[in-house]
């Protein structure tokens, strides 16, 4: 079984994540690819594709939300995604039930005598005579349940049922109360009714691996998926790294050679590529992920020949029209201009009609 070192694996997952070249393939494919962009800051996946699409503008993504072929709904680890309307029709049934586990950890308590049927019952009753924000459809069920906590009615209504977030949720700088409606009644087309798991694996080997079962399940939310890859297996193609780990991947998917080049890339809050694995030392140090994955809340990061070299944090003033860009490195870069050229990119698309100010400190 063939072993494939760090490096290799890193550069695998560049080229599949469009990251060692920017693409001039549609935002529609980066979708295709991609499966889902992590949503949950309301300018992340506008940054995510920023960072791997060359010539990329807002209304690329705003006008596939606005015409409903991209949605943002709850998806994967039960966190906010955007994904194409069709793949999230099929998507959403294979995550449901990880999604009623959540809801049972977090309120179980507090709705042990409820009817979770009926609950379901009333919230598509009501959502399918109008698109509520999240506040007021609460108000509406607390109107028939005095006395129940509004969280869990929340997020009940969230796990039970399919929902998404129309826009204004999900464009640029959207803030605000957001938007509820039932999938099925926003994309017009009724869910998938058998889910399928191993479609999800498919899905995420293409875009981020050779991978282990660990990976994807930290990646999906999924757990117990063991079996799922044995009867994917023979035809799959199975290396090992170099700790002697199983990793699994399509068997036409790309290797790309270990020394390809690799550009600097400034990668949001939440970016696909750190949170698609268990073990990220293909990305970066097991020290590192400890300051960049901090709780819940995975911070922006700076690549520097493929790995993470430091984080990054944005300051928009946008009253007195400033942005300044903070770079903490984790040690100092070998290419100081090539660091300083992608910054100034990113600073023209974040914040085109400010100010722009870079400070670069280095952690200690």
């Amino acid at each position: 079984m063939k072993v494939l070192d760090r490096k290799t694996l890193n550069r695998a997952v560049l080229e599949r994540q469009f990251l060692l070249e920017r693409s001039r393939a549609s935002v529609r494919e980066v979708f295709e690819r991609l499966v889902a962009l992590q949503a949950q800051e309301p300018n992340t996946p506008y940054l995510t594709l920023w960072a791997r699409l060359a010539d990329f503008r807002l209304e690329d993504l705003a006008d596939l939300l606005t015409d409903r072929s991209v949605v943002r709904g709850t998806m994967l680890r039960g966190t906010q995604h955007m994904a194409l309307a069709e793949d999230y029709l099929w998507l959403r049934p294979v995550v449901h039930e990880t999604l009623l586990r959540a809801r049972q950890a977090a309120f179980g308590r507090v709705s042990g005598d409820w009817d979770l049927d009926e609950l379901a019952t009333e919230a598509r009753k009501i959502l399918g005579a109008e698109t509520l924000t999240r506040p007021r459809l609460v108000r509406r069920l607390a109107e028939l349940w005095p006395g129940r906590d509004p969280q869990a009615l929340g997020w009940s209504v969230q796990a039970l049922l399919p929902i998404v977030h129309p826009p204004p949720s999900g464009l640029w700088n959207a803030a605000g109360a957001v938007p509820v409606a039932v999938a099925d009644d926003w994309i017009g087309r009724p869910l998938d009714e058998a889910p399928d798991p191993g479609r999800l694996v498919r899905r995420y080997l293409a875009a981020f691996g050779p991978a282990s079962v660990k990976d994807f399940q930290m990646w999906s939310g999924l757990r117990r998926m063991n079996s799922v890859f044995e009867e994917l297996r023979p035809e799959l193609r199975v290396y090992k790294d170099e700790n002697g780990v199983e990793l699994f991947d399509l068997p036409d998917a790309p290797l790309p050679d270990a020394d390809t080049p690799a550009p600097v890339r400034f990668l949001p809050y939440f970016d696909n590529l750190i949170l698609a694995y268990a073990d990220r030392t293909r990305m970066m140090t097991d020290e590192q992920r400890k300051v960049v994955c901090v709780g819940a809340v995975t911070n922006p990061t700076l690549l520097v020949d493929g790995r993470v070299h430091g984080m990054w944090f944005l300051d928009h003033d946008r009253k007195n029209e400033r942005a300044e860009l903070t770079i903490e490195l984790f040690a100092p870069v070998p290419d100081e201009t090539a660091v300083e050229e992608e910054a100034a990119r990113l600073l023209q698309f974040a914040a085109p009609e400010a100010e722009h100010k870079v400070r670069g400190v280095l952690r200690s």
